[in-house]
């Protein structure tokens, strides 16, 4: 995301300003797109045993090798936008963002085989509100957030380093202390990163090819908050299917 930032610089250097709600409200539109795609995507292979068995072995129960390649493939598509961000086009990024929504949502469809869809609908009806909230949060408030984020970046990687100890752990009560941190993190970032996006609309050009780019970058960062928090709640939330 260095990249992202480096190009606010710019566009703030060259002068152009604005208004912020214009780029907020383009920013949104493609989270929930995203959001929308995904979630129809995820029902829509966990709803088709075709589908299921080309992503999961149903006599072992694990995954597949395409399995493995749609889970990882949309960590690579992040990685990729962000490396490729000064070089790729709007169009390309959108091209990108959708596939990895896409993806995504065909590694979440595990979540309607494991949980109820009447918790799963809790969950994100939960998810939303505090979303929602914090969301209001960053953007009303006129406190700076940003050493707020720093700690929040610093938790983020203390859950990453401790979910890969409990792989081999397999314990359920740090399970349920990372899940419980996850949610503070989460729900924590979600208005550092609103607050961060106003501050880059202040300061873009509205038809801008940069703008366009940097309006994608920023629905994805607040796509994975959403993902991730509701991901962390389900946990708490989810009556898993008999």
């Amino acid at each position: 995301m260095n990249t992202f930032n480096k190009q606010s610089q710019i566009l703030e250097r060259e002068g152009t300003y604005p208004v912020a709600k214009t780029f907020m409200s383009g920013v949104f539109m493609w989270m929930f797109l995203a959001l929308a795609i995904t979630a129809a995507t995820a029902w829509a292979v966990a709803t088709s045993s075709s589908l299921l068995s080309l992503i999961y072995n149903i006599e072992t129960g694990g995954m597949s090798i395409l399995g493995w390649v749609v889970m990882l493939a949309p960590l690579g598509l992040v990685l990729w936008m962000s490396a490729g961000f000064q070089r790729m086009s709007a169009s390309t990024m959108v091209m990108i963002f959708v596939l990895f929504s896409v993806l995504l949502g065909a590694s979440l469809s595990s979540i309607f085989l494991i949980y109820t869809s009447a918790s799963i609908m809790k969950t994100f009806l939960i998810t939303s509100g505090m979303f929602g909230t914090m969301a209001v949060v960053g953007y009303t408030t006129k406190t700076d957030l940003t050493k707020f984020g720093s700690i929040m970046f610093m938790g983020l990687i203390g859950i990453i380093i401790a979910s890969v100890v409990n792989m081999f752990m397999r314990s359920g009560t740090l399970d349920y202390i990372i899940s419980f941190i996850g949610v503070l993190v989460f729900t924590g970032l979600t208005a550092y990163d609103v607050q961060k996006l106003k501050r880059i609309g202040s300061q873009v050009g509205l038809e801008d090819e940069g703008t366009r780019k940097i309006t994608i970058m920023g629905a994805l960062t607040l796509y994975l908050d959403f993902i991730n928090l509701f991901l962390f709640l389900l946990r708490f939330f989810g009556n898993r299917n008999n």
